[in-house]
């Protein structure tokens, strides 16, 4: 019988008991095993994973513990910088792509409002996710801490909240997104981004109140669904306002 010390910080205690919870404390195991199996046994998924120490020293999920280490376990950094050591998920995305699981519908309407691109149906099979994940470089947004555990997931985050506008929270943080939001710029249906169209030629597909009162619109290429800035329109500004003071 191994026994080690370990240590969760900062959200990674969201997925650990009470008793757990942002201490350190003794964990025993029987056979040899790697640092990144240890870590997924006590429930953390690796990809919330960017830093592990044990010993005080950087090491990566290909680690094989031994008796007696003292192992601490970071989250993502965002705020400060930890290049000095080794990182443990791939390279951050060049541009943030995401698709989210069946319980995230909402989710990823209020995303594709900020204009990011999220793909989402409300039956997609795990497997899919996974493989457009990796296909596509799209981190995964997800209410299921399983899929996260998939050894060959690399970009992926478990939304805590059931409440969609802290959902929406959630992920500007997490992905540091606050200065990536580009308001009404995407299909909220197709997640196409929207191209500008003349007034003239869309008229007659028009209520009369909003032709009379409106000068700007836009198209999705896709659907063909017409947007302008009308009453939902400035309830959204007003959310995505608030989240911005928020975030």
């Amino acid at each position: 019988m191994h026994k080690i010390q370990i240590r969760f910080y900062e959200e990674l205690n969201d997925f650990l008991p009470t008793e757990k919870k942002k201490k350190r404390f003794a964990h025993q195991f029987i056979d040899q095993t790697s640092v990144k199996d240890l870590i997924e046994s006590l429930g953390v998924p690796h990809t919330e994973v960017d830093l592990i120490l044990v010993n005080s020293k950087s090491v990566n999920f290909k680690y094989i513990i031994n008796d007696g280490d003292d192992i601490s376990v970071y989250p993502v950094f965002e705020s400060f910088d930890i290049s000095g050591v080794q990182h443990l998920r791939p390279k951050p995305l060049r541009k943030p792509k995401f698709i989210a699981d069946v319980h995230l519908g909402r989710l990823a309407r209020y995303l594709r409002v900020m204009g990011f691109d999220v793909l989402y149906k409300n039956d997609f099979e795990d497997d899919e996710i996974v493989r457009t994940s990796l296909k596509e470089r799209r981190a995964i947004l997800t209410r299921d801490r399983g899929i996260l555990k998939r050894n060959e997931v690399t970009h992926g985050y478990w939304v805590r909240s059931t409440k969609v506008e802290e959902q929406v929270e959630e992920v500007l943080k997490r992905f540091d997104l606050k200065n990536e939001i580009k308001e009404f710029s995407r299909c909220v249906e197709c997640n196409e981004p929207l191209k500008s169209i003349k007034k003239e030629t869309i008229i007659d597909q028009l209520p009369p109140k909003v032709a009379n009162l409106q000068n700007e619109f836009y198209r999705c290429p896709v659907c063909n669904k017409i947007y302008w800035k009308g009453t939902h329109h400035k309830r959204m500004l007003s959310f995505i306002t608030s989240v911005r003071e928020e975030v």
